[in-house]
């Protein structure tokens, strides 16, 4: 058997390599959802990205002979460190045969590339910031991800470990299917809570949404700022990640929270579209867009995809709120059979206990690991 070699992504061959990949190592039959590759184009470009233009990147390969066998990306983001005081460079994009010796050179070159900056640990999987899709599957390999939430082989995280990276934070998410209940404490608390707060909710408008993104940004940044992994967005990243999501936002899902005249908080909740994802395989073109119109029907789901509170106001019972006035809904529109909320930190005890004692089950487990350089 040949040696596992790596080379640096220096051109459009060698990119198109990087990106389609994946598609080697799952195959029809697994439940991984393909992403449109011109997203992935887009989100790895250096020259055009937002993302980028504080960050550092390299994209790198692994060939055994002319096989390619892996893939993964470096990545420093200025930002982050600067925000944490942290010198931390960044994995992401991983995808590797089930090959030890393929993930090993790839992650000693990453390895190599992030202390030849300066870095003295390696953190990830980040696609590329926890702002974007984040964490390794490491429970729930049973469950299809839905929109934005990662995916990938069980043996994924033996091959992570091999290389000597081990557990720094696990992710989750939590499930309710269709014949969920909320418990009526939920009402009572909401109910109690909009009256001696006025607090009231209002939906996002969908026609105007990169504009109500600047909302949605404001009130993000107050109510993240102090947990693990957050990285303020600049405004043009957060334009970005707006305009990127537009296209599936649903104005009964998405909506703020409002203490009298104070926007306090905000719920973006978004159909999962996975199932055509699925289907398109990457592409749209003219037979993509007949798909999409065949088989739209599919998208009977939801995926909770950013949340927040104002930290003042995250201890008076407004997410109560906006739990009620999201499952109330979700559980009166035919259309949705299943909503997942996450991804959550583990140690979130507050807003995790909240989906627990509000009948919602954990799901997946997700994991951040964390190297020493």
């Amino acid at each position: 058997m040949s040696h596992v070699k790596t080379s640096i992504v220096v051109n459009q061959r060698d990119l198109r390599s990087f990106v389609d990949f994946p598609w080697k190592v799952y195959g029809k039959r697994s439940l991984w959802v393909p992403p449109l590759k011109k997203d992935v184009y887009r989100l790895l470009d250096a020259k055009k990205h937002p993302f980028w233009r504080f960050s550092d990147q390299i994209l790198i390969l692994a060939r055994r002979g002319a096989d390619t066998v892996g893939r993964i990306a470096g990545i420093v983001d200025h930002n982050y460190n600067r925000y944490h005081g942290e010198k931390g460079g960044i994995w992401g994009f991983f995808e590797c045969m089930d090959d030890v010796a393929a993930s090993k050179v790839l992650f000693s070159a990453v390895e190599a590339w992030a202390a030849g900056k300066g870095m003295t640990f390696l953190r990830g999987p980040l696609n590329p910031s926890t702002n974007y899709e984040a964490g390794l599957l490491v429970e729930g390999f049973e469950h299809r991800p839905t929109l934005m939430m990662t995916y990938n082989p069980p043996y994924y995280a033996g091959l992570v470990e091999s290389c000597g990276h081990g557990k720094e934070k696990d992710l989750l998410s939590f499930f309710v299917d269709g014949n969920y209940q909320p418990p009526q404490w939920i009402e009572a608390i909401s109910s109690r809570v909009k009256k001696d707060m006025n607090a009231w909710a209002r939906p996002v408008h969908p026609k105007e949404f990169v504009s109500e993104a600047a909302l949605i940004r404001r009130i993000y940044h107050e109510a993240w700022s102090e947990n693990w992994g957050f990285v303020p967005t600049t405004e043009d990243e957060f334009r970005w990640i707006a305009k990127s999501v537009e296209r599936v936002v649903d104005e009964d899902l998405a909506f703020f929270v409002y203490c009298g005249e104070d926007p306090v908080g905000f719920a973006l909740i978004l159909p999962d579209i996975n199932p055509l994802l699925k289907r398109l395989n990457g592409k749209i073109g003219l037979f993509g867009l007949w798909k999409i119109l065949r088989h739209k029907k599919e998208i009977n789901g939801t995926r909770g995809f950013m949340f927040g509170i104002k930290k003042q106001y995250q201890e008076v019972g407004l997410p109560a709120v906006a739990l009620d006035h999201l499952l109330g809904k979700i559980g009166k529109d035919a259309r949705f059979r299943y909503f997942e909320f996450g991804w959550t930190l583990e140690d979130n005890d507050a807003i995790n206990q909240w989906l627990l004692e509000g009948g919602m089950k954990a799901h997946n487990r997700y994991r951040i690991f964390r190297k020493k350089l």
